[in-house]
């Protein structure tokens, strides 16, 4: 309709006339460009908001994770050292309790991570979403820092673990984990995590039981140097999660106080 009205005008050579709907065209063209942008910019925004609470939550659940390695390695290092000094004849455990404490300080915490925003930002490439530069940082640095892989089971630890599995009966070992292994905690909740594996328990087994399994884990000459190093692995990934990264630590534990 238009087009048809310019060229009449064209062939009546009335510039004045097709020179307003020259105008009128330019301006639907601007118009509709501006809407056009207006509109990907409010859906780029809305997948941003989408996307940084997304990743918040996330973090919030990291921190949650971090702080609960923390604690886990505090507890099984703490058992490491009851263990050993009752092995070494330093301190006097019952047969029961230094059962308990050896086998605590084989305990590893299996990592199950919050990440999957994070990979799909990255496999996309649009972590540029994430407008909130600290925000962008942690990520990077909770999702690429090798710590988590790194303090679950090197082979340093396997074998202070594998041997007391191979000198204690399965009975005593099924009875420990029943009630003296890991609770379940629920996640992003901090205070279950505290003395979650340091909490009081029996075995119920027979105190003739105890006796004879407890006698071989001191008689085993391999023990004490094994325990020793298990303790000192738990110690450098104790020190690695308190000691460094401590700007980057702060970022996630402000990220989780944050109300979501």
């Amino acid at each position: 309709m238009l087009l048809r009205r310019i060229t009449e005008h064209v062939k009546a050579q009335n510039w004045l006339a097709v020179g307003i709907d020259f105008l009128i065209v330019v301006i639907g063209v601007f118009v509709g460009l501006q809407v056009s942008n207006w509109n990907d910019a409010r859906s780029l925004n809305s997948k941003s908001a989408l996307f940084t609470e997304r990743l918040k939550s996330d973090l919030r659940y990291e921190a949650w994770n971090y702080q609960y390695l923390i604690e886990y390695f505090d507890d099984v290092q703490t058992s490491g050292y009851r263990a050993l000094n009752a092995l070494t004849g330093n301190t006097q455990l019952s047969d029961e309790a230094l059962l308990i404490n050896a086998y605590r300080a084989t305990q590893y915490l299996v990592n199950y991570r919050s990440r999957s925003t994070f990979d799909e930002l990255t496999s996309t490439g649009a972590l540029d979403l994430i407008h909130d530069e600290n925000l962008r940082n942690t990520a990077l640095w909770v999702y690429n820092t090798p710590v988590f892989e790194d303090t679950a089971l090197g082979s340093d630890s396997m074998q202070y673990r594998e041997l007391f599995r191979m000198l204690v009966p399965l009975e005593v070992q099924d009875a420990l984990l029943e009630k003296c292994g890991d609770p379940v905690v629920e996640a992003g909740d901090f205070e279950s995590i505290i003395d979650s594996l340091d909490y009081p328990c029996e075995t119920g087994l027979p105190s003739e039981l105890l006796a004879e399994v407890a006698n071989t884990l001191h008689t085993e000459t391999s023990m004490v140097s094994l325990l020793r190093l298990r303790i000192a692995n738990v110690k450098t990934y104790s020190t690695y999660l308190t000691l460094f990264n401590l700007d980057s630590r702060f970022s996630l534990q402000t990220i989780a106080e944050e109300k979501p």
